[in-house]
């Protein structure tokens, strides 16, 4: 696994009500203190993919459908450098992801549903001044092919 990326398969605690789930709890490993929270939808298919912060790490959870998410490492000092990890995340893997600085990252939509991903980050993202830099999803250096391996 890529350094100092984390992930933490959630507990689901169930009842004829429903459940509960917790994401994020001081003490954690996974946890970080969050400056912002997002939520964006993503149509089936789509891929939003690369890009990658200097100084924000990023908590990733997919509270609806199913992404295949993308990781490459891009820190030259870092033991995992052009270490690429996929995860599946979404209602049939419920994970919680930690994505450092440095690390490019990204997905695509699995099946039929949007996906929709609950995004925390540790730094409040400025227009002016944006912590993000894009890298293409069919970049070479990356060279990850995203065609559905059909086994």
């Amino acid at each position: 696994m890529i350094k100092d990326v984390k992930i933490k398969q959630l507990k689901i605690n169930a009842d004829d009500r429903g459940f509960l789930t917790e994401l994020l709890k001081e003490g954690e490993e996974i946890f970080k203190e969050i400056k912002q929270s997002n939520y964006t939808e993503s149509y089936p298919g789509i891929i939003k993919a690369f890009h990658w912060h200097k100084k924000q790490w990023d908590v990733w959870f997919a509270v609806k459908g199913m992404a295949q998410v993308v990781l490459y490492d891009l820190r030259k000092d870092s033991p995992t450098y052009k270490e690429t990890n996929v995860f599946y995340l979404g209602e049939d893997n419920r994970l919680v992801l930690l994505i450092p600085p440095g690390v490019a990252h990204g997905y695509r939509v699995l099946g039929n549903k949007n996906l929709g991903l609950i995004y925390f980050s540790t730094e409040v993202y400025n227009s002016k001044n944006p912590d993000e830099q894009r890298i293409s999803f069919d970049d070479p250096k990356i060279g990850f092919d995203w065609e559905t391996k059909n086994r």
